[in-house]
């Protein structure tokens, strides 16, 4: 074999064809890599390969087969066919020596790209930034899916003698076994069969990003093996040879096995730096107990995306594969252009199909990019639909955050991709929501100043109001997590032993306190000035005893968000100007825990501070605090609009961040220890003095879940302000503490993955362009060149004499 090996190797580099082969691949390569702009690295601006991995494959398709050709087909055409197998040689040496001499030159010709892992390091924001496990883990994938076209390619020269028609055959069976499945499985009458599974695009694709899976290994093992037992076959019954039945019969059936074997036992390894590809243990098992189908539809899909939203469209359908590899078959995905497919349809009908899509919560977006000719815009559908049965699920792709860049909010998104799906998932196979109540009958929020935090909550959760005073207690203990909104009343006493002792049966609740009553629209109706005073809820004993205290003040922040103040009339208008006002604080979540991780700025109303007490057997974490810019005001106090007319002075908003969010997790001291029951209550209730293991959120702002209302009576999105037409994350936040206290799986955790973000250097591309198109498109050219001359060196100095 190795003889045999030593010889096509030989021959081939002694070949002008296969330079000018090689070369060819390499110059096509590099133009789709470094020049032509929708697949160009340079225009992507992302410090990776992907580009290369995603082309090479169809340039692999022309490349292997011109390599492989010639291997038997050459042979039977000038009559050596014969002379080779009259050698001490078996069939499969023969083979063999073939087939891994026709690797040997795939390899060749893969060599110079790595002037590209070069280029992209150098140019990387740092230089370096590119992950190199990753690199090597997709080269690996290209090698694999290389040695299966190599088969098929040899397999297409052993049953003609024509190369032409071997290059041919070769050709339309890798294209065959690479798309063709695909396109089978897209048939209405094939949809339900999984054909897909038996083409090469979903294991590369899958292997290509540096993940490698047994099944893929196995699968392209398979496929090489099988390929290379056909040749085999084809060369006895040409040379007339008798078949031993029992080994055909014995490798078709260790083939199957060893299929079967690799769909149930399988690992896999990411050779990713940050193991960006590596599915948490939380969601393997909710993926691995799916007891129904799952559909999957990702409308982020197009051409002539921007170079952030190709990678967060990339990065959906690598966590949506990964998930299915656990899934055992029971998760379908497709990505599908929606723009297209509601243009396709009549004008008519245009319209209806975009609002219905609205409804839906798949909803378009505008969005303007820069390119190197300016600003473009692109509309997209940054949205996915997880189906299971009945029940839909949208899952909104992009996250966003006030003062982030484009990339960090792109980076942002990415990281939040597995905590995204999963919970859809989970949320869309569940048979019974969780039930979220919230409360009534102290004059808190309406239910138009909470329609959207119901609205949003009702998608995963039975969302509806209750009344604490007229509820069972025993129906209290259904309700998972419990909402306090903004009362405005006192609790009487049966109310808060209900509270309590829901609370050490391990309810979970969310407290949303205004220790201070003071309003915008107050101030504007009593002119411009409202005396705030402290509110009387009865609930300070028990928060007390629970491990808080909030105080009876005001924080006025600089870091804060305007509103609209008439400053006068022109021509009988009046004249209004956005002035931030202080007593609006915007919070950022600092914090890493994963219910704030990564959420835009929160929005505020007359936030009170809060202290924390040394409470045993319960954990106190802080969610959410002021900036340091900032000072307490003690009420009572009096608030005017005057105080927009000055512009504060610094020196006097100097302070330690005031913590207005805290999570409280652990064992509860109950509020009712050695107390009577109230006279009131009317049924048997065992008094807990000690809770089981629960938490609860406390914040010192009512205001968080309210949404703003139109001139026409119309609720605002949770978090929306419409007069500076600005979103905050009050929505998200709301939804993240819902799966943090209602989710026992601890799926709100994946929050905390990070991805580091690698760019390339944008300022040095744009000067330096030329140049490195230049290095990549020649510099492969350059240095096979420089091979051939060597080779030819040797040849001649060899044989020269």
């Amino acid at each position: 074999m190795l003889s045999i090996l030593k010889k096509e190797i030989t021959s081939y580099l002694s070949s002008l064809v296969a330079y000018v082969t090689i070369g060819v691949f390499l110059l096509v390569l590099g133009l789709f890599l470094w020049v032509f702009p929708d697949s160009s690295i340079l225009d992507y601006g992302y410090a990776g390969l992907d580009s290369l991995f995603s082309t090479a494959p169809y340039l692999f398709m022309f490349l292997i087969p011109a390599i492989t050709m010639r291997s038997l087909a050459e042979e039977r055409k000038e009559g050596t066919f014969e002379l080779l197998f009259t050698r001490p040689l078996k069939d499969w040496e023969i083979v063999l020596g073939k087939y891994f001499a026709c690797l040997f030159i795939v390899l060749f010709a893969l060599l110079p790209t790595l002037i590209y892992y070069y280029s992209v390091s150098i140019l990387g924001t740092p230089q370096g930034n590119i992950d190199t496990g990753a690199v090597i883990g997709s080269y690996i994938g290209l090698f694999l899916l290389g040695a299966a076209f190599a088969a098929i390619g040899l397999f297409a020269s052993s049953i003609t003698k024509n190369q032409i028609i071997a290059f041919t055959i070769a050709v339309f069976l890798c294209f065959f076994f690479y798309s063709g499945f695909d396109s089978l499985s897209q048939m209405l009458s094939l949809q339900d069969l999984g054909l897909q599974s038996l083409g090469i695009t979903q294991h590369y694709q899958s292997v290509s990003r540096g993940v490698l899976d047994t099944r893929d290994l196995v699968y392209f093992l398979l496929v090489a093996s099988a390929f290379i037992w056909l040749t085999l076959f084809i060369l006895i019954k040409q040379r007339q040879k008798q078949l031993n039945t029992t080994v055909m019969v014995g490798l078709i059936s260790a083939f199957i096995l060893i299929g079967i074997i690799a769909q149930f036992a399988f690992t896999r390894f990411d050779f990713t730096t940050e193991k960006r590809f590596t599915i948490s243990p939380i969601s393997r098992k909710i993926i691995n107990d799916l007891s129904k189908p799952v559909k999957i539809t990702v409308y982020l899909q197009g051409s002539g995306l921007p170079a952030g939203m190709k990678r967060l469209q990339g990065a959906a359908r690598d966590m949506i594969t990964d998930l299915k590899a656990y899934s055992h078959g029971n998760i379908q995905f497709e990505f599908v252009d929606l723009l297209s497919t509601i243009k396709k349809l009549p004008d008519d009908k245009q319209k209806e199909a975009y609002e219905d899509y609205e409804s839906k919560g798949v909803v378009g977006q505008n969005i303007s990019f820069k390119t190197d000719d300016g600003v473009s815009q692109k509309l997209i559908f940054p949205e996915a639909v997880v189906k299971s049965g009945d029940k839909e699920v949208v899952v909104n792709l992009v996250q966003t955050r006030i003062g982030s860049s484009d990339e960090e909010q792109i980076n942002i998104s990415v990281q939040n991709l597995e905590y995204a799906f999963t919970s859809a998932i989970k949320k869309a196979v569940s048979g019974g929501k969780p039930q979220i109540g919230f409360t009534e009958g102290h004059r808190e929020l309406t239910d138009v100043q909470l329609n959207d935090a119901m609205k949003s909550l009702s998608d995963g959760f039975e969302v509806g109001r209750l009344n604490l005073a007229t509820i069972p207690f025993k129906a209290l203990q259904n309700i998972k997590l419990l909402v306090i909104p903004k009362p405005d009343r006192k609790f009487t006493e049966l109310e808060k032993f209900k509270l309590d002792q829901y609370i050490m049966r391990g309810g979970k609740v969310l407290w949303t306190i205004d220790q201070v009553s003071a309003e915008l629209d107050s101030l504007r109706g009593h002119g411009g000035e409202q005396m705030s005073f402290p509110k009387q809820l009865n609930l300070d004993d028990q928060l007390f005893r629970y491990g808080v205290r909030i105080n009876y003040d005001l924080i006025a922040d600089m870091s804060c968000s305007p509103i609209p103040v008439s400053t006068g009339e022109v021509g009988g208008q009046a004249q209004i100007q956005m002035l931030p006002w202080l007593y609006y604080p915007l919070f950022m979540p600092y914090s890493k825990h994963p219910m704030v991780k990564n959420l835009d700025a929160i929005h505020s109303e007359f936030a009170s501070t809060i202290d924390l007490l040394d409470t045993k057997n319960v954990k106190k974490t802080i969610l959410l605090a002021s900036s340091p810019y900032n000072k307490k005001i003690s009420a009572p106090h009096i608030l005017s609009l005057q105080a927009l007319e000055q512009e504060p002075n610094p020196k006097d908003f100097q302070g330690t961040p005031k913590t207005v969010a805290v999570l409280l997790e652990g064992k509860f001291a109950s509020d009712w220890r050695n107390r009577p029951l109230p006279d009131s209550l009317g049924e048997a209730v065992t008094i807990m003095p000690e809770s089981v293991p629960t938490k609860m959120v406390v914040i010192s702002d009512g205001d968080i879940l309210k949404n703003q209302i139109g001139s026409d009576g119309s609720p605002y999105p949770l978090g929306y302000d419409h007069y500076t037409q600005q979103s905050y994350g009050n929505k998200n936040l709301l939804l993240n503490i819902a799966d943090y206290m209602t989710d026992d799986s601890g799926l709100i955790a994946l929050r905390t993955k990070e991805i580091k973000i690698r760019l390339l250097n944008r300022a040095r591309i744009r000067n330096e362009k030329l140049y490195w198109q230049l290095v990549n498109t020649v510099g492969p050219l350059a240095l096979v060149l420089i091979c051939a001359i060597f080779q030819h060196y040797i040849r001649k100095r060899k044989y020269a004499h």
